[in-house]
């Protein structure tokens, strides 16, 4: 608490200044207000914001942590609590609602007294107005989404209608799919396009389907707005995107009328993010399908398990892969496009492999890249610009800044040109030739002519933007008035001066708002000329600084200057408004050049960054989704090889149809199995976003899907138990992966007992490798597990074929004497044949009688091991479970006594005995056995 007085003492909060009427008055709008308990309302009070009621406690608590930062506006029952925010203050809270939170909307109002009016409205997918102040000092780094979701839910299943908006892009879309009770196709299409606020029908929000729905949405971080179902219509939808959507209406009435219950989520997104009611959105979006199967699908699972995206927790920015990966030079647009694309990976090898052309030549030529990434830094955000020209908000300013990255181009297509290596056809067809036409005469030549003409480029240096007064005849002549007035009161002011005998720079000549152009001298100078300022000039103000006089003379030529000025100052608003117009005509030549420029900044970045790490990365070979196996020679984790305290060991994955498809890998706790199966995920994520990757050697059959089952997470919150949530999450693995997926599972089966655990987990197991057919990296502490693959091997008779399953382990090694355990991180063929619990704990610092306790009871226990699978194999090995060690030749003839034990009991006839011939049958087989195993102590452990 005293650090937040001491912030609160540090940053003094603007007072709250209302006499009584003003508070009254106030008070009876605020309670007009309608209850809306997700906006967060703002009053606008000039050099400040106050925030009211349950909002102003709301913002104590959250930004100053500190309650008593309230003030209470009024008297006795009907006082309100208030806070004041400065403007900074306001900017960092919006940003932090609108970019970091999803639980609420915000509202910004502007007034006095009882007459307030809504100016802003704001909510994590829609930021719209707000884009100003959030975005005045930072730079946009991702285009949120608001998508409307219409779900028809049927006895198998549920069929979804979507619609979209991207409001930076200026996209709408549509999509329409069946999915399951797991809504694993919503979660793909929420990653895929980036949402941050999704409309529901009010009555689906409250009904039970609609609770799966609402859990898929709270995973991806959604923010939630229930709307009226009757707003879910598609009556005027073909008509209202005639007027949004460029180009001819045929193909927007084809793609709809394709579709069933989509459209009326579109017709409702419209209608929430009130597109028809501002004009400068016609004409100006365009319209795409979306398509589940165009790109790879990721649900919020896997973005969290691989660190596709940044967190606020993150200790520095190569924590997430967004953040190592982010190495771009525009101002925003290639970050914006490294984020879709993370999100979007590709599916269609040729696609894949252009880019990565791409980022070889790039990789490859250095100068060229250098030359490239210094050009680029000097581009500025032209997706914003240009829709500040087409919403008519823009300015000279961006009209200017747009003028600079265009003369630009030049540089940069020379660049490309000189280029002559492998790749320059595909270099000419992607860049060169658009290029070429964006640049042309008729193109943006003709915009650089147009600024050149018209703005005074002089004048930027003083920070002034102003139109060249050559750029028009009527501001020219008004521009020569001006100096010629200016001349003639210069002369006016030397003459005074000497009519006075004093210099011209004891007599000042000042300027200023209330009087005009006035003559001052200090008031040291004033006894000297007295006498003549009393006769012939007009005394204005006398202060301590000196007196302030005029004549005639200089007050008609001062009255002159200032209706000349306002008159060229509305001329040149008029001309500034008519070169923006003309400016906003080039509007769809930026967003192509946009695409292309922030394209060429993401492929230069994954260059920059595949030769700049102390290991380089390399190309991947990339083969279809039917063929081919997943091979990564000396793979590694880019992000915690990033690390600086980090001396990575490099792993080699081999996942090979029909031998080592399926992999388990056994291991002890922080010996590595986490990091090296999400290090596989992570390569196969960038190969296919179109990067280089960090290994010696890597080829990847194309994946249509990542599924991750990676440590529980944060879901207590919900009501959902660890397990629970583990058991939930497999089963969307289960019901959505396909044999052209990648699974990754990490500790399956943990939050229930060991017997309930290890069955299911081997039941998941099976169904895995046999229905779904999917490679898999399946780690885990249920040694138990890796007898799956001895299933499958050579000569032994098993009712059951599995095939592809293969055994790893993360290795560490126990010193004898000291029983120090030391972590070895590499990954090795073969199962692990030991448990390191114990060694761990003492890692963690246990006391020792804690620990010689555990090791009592682990010994007690401890009856599993391979070796009743394979015993002769094993029980060679140093270091093995059993803590006896037996010659072969005990294990063979103990091993021989006891099949023979049972192969006399599978031959009783039984049902020719009753129960006591039976019973006094098998007590004589087994004393027998205990006589034999006196001489055998292999058989001895058993009985």
């Amino acid at each position: 608490m005293d650090d937040d007085l001491h912030f609160l003492d540090q940053n003094k909060l603007p007072e709250l200044k209302l006499d009584a009427k003003q508070a009254q008055g106030f008070l009876s709008f605020f309670k007009t207000l309608p209850q809306d308990s997700r906006a967060v309302r703002f009053f606008d009070r000039r050099d400040y914001l106050t925030a009211h009621g349950e909002n102003a406690a709301f913002v104590a608590k959250t930004y100053y942590h500190t309650t008593t930062a309230l003030r209470q506006l009024g008297n006795g029952s009907d006082s309100l609590s208030s806070v004041t925010v400065s403007k900074s203050m306001f900017e960092t809270i919006a940003r932090d609602l609108l970019l970091e939170r999803t639980d609420h909307t915000i509202e910004l109002y502007e007034g006095s007294g009882s007459n307030w009016r809504l100016v802003k409205r704001g909510s994590p997918g829609n930021l719209g107005s707000f884009e100003d102040i959030l975005f005045a000092n930072n730079e946009m780094q991702d285009s949120p989404a608001t998508v409307a979701l219409l779900p028809n839910f049927r006895e198998n299943g549920c069929t979804i209608g979507l619609g979209y908006i991207d409001l930076t892009k200026r996209v709408v879309g549509l999509a329409e799919f069946l999915d399951d009770s797991h809504f694993t196709n919503v979660e793909s299409a929420l990653v895929g396009l980036g949402c941050r606020e999704c409309l529901l029908p009010v009555d689906v929000a409250k009904s039970t389907e609609g609770r799966g729905l609402l859990d898929a949405l709270s995973r991806c971080g959604v923010m939630v707005t229930e709307r009226k179902k009757t707003e879910f219509k598609a009556r005027d939808l073909v008509p209202d995107l005639g007027r949004l959507v460029k180009g001819s209406i045929e193909p927007v009435r084809d793609l709809v009328s394709g579709l069933e219950i989509a459209p009326a989520a579109l017709g409702a997104l419209l209608s929430y993010a009130e597109l028809l009611s501002d004009e400068t959105n016609y004409g100006n979006f365009t319209i795409k399908p979306y398509n589940l199967d165009s790109c790879m699908r990721l649900d919020s699972a896997a973005m969290r398990a691989l660190n596709v995206m940044e967190s606020k927790n993150d200790a520095n920015k190569n924590f997430s892969l967004f953040g190592l990966m982010n190495s771009t030079c525009t101002a925003g647009m290639g970050k914006r496009l490294l984020h879709m694309w993370l999100k979007q990976p590709l599916l269609d090898v040729n696609e894949i492999n252009d880019r990565l052309n791409l980022v070889q030549a790039f990789v490859e030529d250095i100068e060229l890249r250098q030359e490239l990434r210094q050009h680029l830094k000097r581009i500025s955000d032209i997706d914003r610009l240009t829709r500040n020209l087409q919403k008519k908000k823009a300015g000279l300013l961006h009209v200017v800044k747009l003028y600079q990255s265009s003369i630009r181009l030049p540089y940069i297509k020379s660049a490309l040109e000189k280029y002559e290596g492998q790749f320059s056809a595909l270099i000419k067809e992607r860049f060169l030739e658009p290029l070429g036409i964006f640049s042309d005469d008729d193109h943006l030549n003709k915009f650089v002519a147009l600024v050149e003409t018209s703005v005074d480029l002089d004048q930027l240096e003083n920070g002034e933007y102003m139109i060249s007064s050559g750029y028009d005849s009527r501001l020219h002549e008004l521009k020569e008035e001006q100096e010629s007035l200016e001349s003639n009161i210069d002369s006016l002011h030397k003459k005074t001066a000497d009519d006075l005998d004093l210099t011209d720079k004891v007599l000042k000549l000042e300027k200023g708002t209330q009087f005009g152009h006035v003559f001052r001298i200090t008031k040291k100078e004033e006894p000297k000329i007295r006498k003549k300022l009393t006769t012939q000039f007009i005394v204005l103000e006398t202060r301590k600084d000196g007196v302030k006089f005029t004549n005639s003379k200089l007050k008609k030529l001062g009255d002159q200057y200032q209706r000349i000025l306002e008159e060229y100052k509305n001329c040149q608003k008029e001309l500034v408004q008519r070169v923006v117009q003309t400016a906003a005509t080039f509007s769809e030549v930026f967003e192509s050049l946009a695409a292309l420029l922030a394209e060429l900044d993401v492929l230069l970045g994954f260059a920059d960054l595949a030769t700049s790490c102390p290991t380089p990365y390399t190309r991947p070979d990339i083969t279809p989704s039917d063929v081919g196996d997943i091979i990564l020679e000396g793979s590694r984790h880019p992000c915690v090889e990033a690390q600086d305290w980090v001396n990575f060991i490099p792993n080699d994955c081999k996942l090979v149809r029909g031998q080592s498809w399926f992999q388990i890998i056994t291991g002890p706790n922080m010996g590595g199995k986490s990091t090296f199966i999400r290090q596989v995920g992570v390569n196969i994520l960038m190969a296919q976003v179109g990067s280089f990757v960090p290994c010696d050697r890597a080829t990847i059959s194309v994946r249509d899907c990542i599924f991750a089952r990676v440590g529980a997470g944060d879901c207590q919150l919900r009501g959902v138990s660890t397990f629970m949530q583990e058991m939930l999450e497999t089963a969307s693995i289960l019901k959505g992966a396909t044999d052209k997926s990648l699974i990754i599972i990490d500790e399956l089966g943990r939050g229930t007992s060991t017997y309930d655990g290890f069955g299911l987990a081997w039941a998941i197991c099976e169904h895995i490798v046999d229905v779904i057919k999917a490679p898999t990296l399946f780690a885990t502490h249920f040694h138990e597990l890796t007898a799956l693959a001895h299933d499958n091997r050579e000569g032994e008779p098993s009712n059951k074929k599995i095939i592809g399953v293969a055994n790893y382990h993360v290795s560490a090694h126990i010193d004898s004497s000291s029983r120090k355990l030391t972590m070895l991180y590499k990954v090795e063929p073969g199962a692990c044949d030991q448990s390191f619990g114990i060694h761990v704990a003492e890692f963690a610092n246990f006391p020792e009688s804690v620990v010689s306790l555990a090791r009592e009871k682990a010994a007690e226990l401890e009856d599993f091991s391979p070796a009743t699978i394979n015993a002769v194999d094993l029980s060679k090995k140093v270091g093995h479970k059993r803590k006896r060690e037996f010659d072969s030749d005990a294990v063979s003839q103990g091993a021989a006594r006891a099949h023979q034990f049972l192969k006399e009991f599978a031959e009783l006839p039984l049902e020719q005995m009753d129960l006591k011939q039976a019973l006094d049958h098998v007590n004589k087989m087994k004393s027998d056995l205990e006589k034999d195993s006196e001489n055998c102590h292999w058989l001895k452990q058993f009985l």
